[in-house]
């Protein structure tokens, strides 16, 4: 049971769960990308979204747990309508490969929501020699939501729909590098910090969409682009760090959220009707939360989406 309790003005709060926020809502002829669906919140927001009637393509890495996933949820729910495909964020390449598939697919797509993500890794480079918390958690759902972002444009149209776009950010926004994006230092080794990396990853999450709000707002496109933070939970995102996933493991569930609470917020996000025509706003606890003033500066958030253009155009080029 979760230790806190206070219901805010969507009348949810922490102890909430996805089948909770939703319960309801009649997501029949919609249309969602769920990215990292194969596990943890990613997979409770795939079943949740389908139960509802949603048409979910889970996005996953590793396709045979994607199909495995699938399996589970159509047996838990033989009406379910949802399907795997393979996408490698960390991979530039693999992330046009999926967009390029989906797009000529023929699918509509209204609501993309772009979950997975890596925690706290050692120092790596991605595939494309990117720094991995970077290339995973931030360039390849800024890549990603903008090759999708004309179909979802056509469905909102085709539809009559608001179109929905959300970054699962996290609390850890607040605690990036001194500098917030360290533009000149993101591949620095020897400057890196495992929690700080992470933390800019998130941050950057949240200047996206605020960012991307701005620019749908300009272009009068009826598509909201939000953030969130889901809450404290227990995951195998705690996976390279033993002492704190043991720690984790042993009061977790006195402290933090169950994966069903983790989950409540996302789809609050992607499906309640209290969001309608809100964008670039940062949710947490189904309810819109404070941001850090670094998340909240529009001159950090356009210079983000420039070098982020930038560094995958660089990338594709080599």
């Amino acid at each position: 049971m979760w230790w806190f309790e206070r219901n805010d003005l969507s009348g949810f709060s922490a102890s909430s769960t996805a089948e909770q926020v939703t319960e309801g809502i009649d997501g029949s002829g919609l249309t969602a990308i769920v990215t990292g669906a194969s596990s943890g919140i990613g997979f409770e927001t795939a079943r949740v979204l389908a139960l509802r009637g949603v048409h979910v393509v889970m996005a996953v890495r590793n396709i045979a747990a994607g199909n495995e996933v699938q399996g589970t949820i159509i047996k838990e729910n033989p009406c379910a309508k949802v399907n795997a495909m393979e996408l490698d964020l960390s991979s530039i390449a693999s992330v046009r490969k999926f967009a390029t598939e989906f797009n000529s697919s023929g699918l509509p797509l209204n609501i993309l929501i772009n979950n997975a993500g890596i925690m706290a890794t050692p120092f790596m480079l991605s595939k494309d020699k990117i720094e991995l918390q970077f290339a995973t958690n931030h360039i390849g759902h800024f890549l990603l939501t903008n090759l999708l972002l004309e179909t979802m444009r056509r469905t909102a149209l085709e539809c009559k729909r608001e179109g929905r776009i959300l970054n699962v950010s996290s609390r850890r926004h607040k605690f990036s590098y001194k500098e917030g994006i360290r533009f000149d230092k993101i591949n620095d080794q020897s400057g890196y910090n495992c929690l700080s990396a992470y933390g800019q990853s998130k941050l950057a999450n949240v200047l996206h969409m605020n960012e991307l709000a701005r620019r749908l707002k300009e272009e009068g496109a009826k598509l909201t682009a939000n953030s969130l933070h889901p809450g404290a939970i227990y995951t195998n995102l705690f996976r390279h760090h033993s002492f704190v996933s043991a720690l984790a493991s042993l009061v977790g569930k006195y402290f933090m959220k169950n994966i069903q609470q983790g989950a409540a917020t996302t789809c609050y996000v992607a499906l309640h009707s209290e969001v309608k025509g809100k964008s670039g706003y940062y949710f947490a606890d189904s309810n819109i939360a404070e941001a850090s003033s670094q998340a909240n500066d529009p001159n950090l958030a356009t210079k983000l989406w420039n070098f982020s253009s930038d560094l995958i155009n660089k990338h594709s080029n080599v």
